[in-house]
């Protein structure tokens, strides 16, 4: 029987799904019509395409697969209409949810977002136990993946869902096509396009192994416990200075006061709004992120999955490399 992958071409759910295949797993996945499929081109893979709103489709979807891995998002930090992002992350995460318990899918892996956990304003690395709530979610991103991940809370309480929650922190390398927010900020610093820095810091793991790591969580997680799969605290400031020595040229001197790039992402928010553009590189919700450093411990992962990680340099220039190859950066 086969395992469905949702998400599958885009970043993240990608490298799931290579995963699955290199394990020898017959994968479907689902997709909607019209997507890029250049991230599952060549793999070995079942596509059906259907939609997250559209529940005829996940039922098509989930019929005759004895395992989930729910990928999918909407992992914007700016969007010109919120509701969208509810729609997806909450009441599609839901949908799915529903149409695996009535398929009778024996095992799901359910991918949250270190979003949705608590920080500590010190800086020390949170886990999966530091309190939170959804008043601390920052932007509508955040807010719908802590409702979502509640839903597919509830539905394991109350109706027995056999899903294991796992929560990336910030997932760099390669196959991000779109790219990501995080992809952006590596990629546009190798254009040179980040002369200056905030002084904040996010926990930067290599997709492929967040990717084996949703494996691990399948095969050794608790139904209803949470994991975070992570990779190194780094300031901003280093990780730009990762991509500058890539580059072969100094990294940015210049750290910035939040406050004063607040105008410059309500300029970029009006533009983007104005224009019909792309989504700003800064907004208010990153802002507003910034004033914690996003910084996680995955000692849980470690010890109950036997979740490792490689360095996260290593994810940084493979990021790099692969956005050259793809001649979305000048040729050293």
């Amino acid at each position: 029987m086969s395992i469905l992958v949702t998400g599958a071409t885009g970043f993240l759910g990608s490298a799931v799904a290579r995963a699955l295949v290199a394990a020898g797993e017959e994968v479907r996945v689902l997709t909607r019509a019209g997507t890029d499929p250049a991230n599952i081109a060549g793999l070995d893979v079942e596509v059906c395409h259907g939609d997250l709103l559209d529940a005829a489709s996940l039922a098509r979807a989930c019929a005759g697969c004895r395992a989930l891995y729910h990928v999918a998002a909407d992992y914007r930090l700016w969007v010109r209409d919120p509701a969208v992002l509810y729609r997806v992350n909450v009441d599609g995460t839901r949908a799915l949810m529903e149409a695996a318990l009535a398929a009778g899918i024996e095992r799901i892996v359910y991918t949250s977002s270190v979003a949705t956990l608590g920080l500590h304003a010190d800086g020390r690395p949170a886990d999966e136990d530091t309190p939170v709530t959804l008043a601390a979610m920052v932007g509508h991103y955040k807010r719908s993946k802590f409702l979502a991940e509640r839903a597919v809370d509830e539905l394991v309480s109350t109706r027995g869902l056999p899903a294991v929650i796992v929560n990336p922190s910030t997932p760099i390398g390669p196959r991000d096509i779109k790219p990501t927010p995080t992809g952006r900020i590596v990629r546009d610093a190798a254009l040179g396009r980040i002369p200056a820095y905030v002084d904040t810091g996010l926990n930067v793991a290599h997709v492929d192994d967040v990717a084996a790591g949703h494996l691990l969580a399948f095969a050794r997680g608790e139904v209803g416990r949470r994991y975070i799969l992570g990779g190194d605290n780094l300031a901003l400031k280093d990780i730009l200075g990762v991509v500058a020595e890539w580059c072969g040229r100094p990294p940015p001197r210049i750290r910035l006061p939040r406050r004063a790039v607040y105008p410059v992402a309500w300029v970029a928010e009006a533009w983007a709004r104005l224009t019909d553009g792309p989504e700003p590189q800064a907004t208010v919700d990153g802002l507003r992120m910034a004033k914690k450093k996003m910084y996680f411990d995955c000692a849980r992962a470690r010890r109950e999955l036997g979740y490792t990680s490689r360095p996260a340099r290593a994810a940084i220039v493979d990021a790099l490399a692969w956005f050259e190859a793809r001649g979305m950066l000048a040729r050293r």
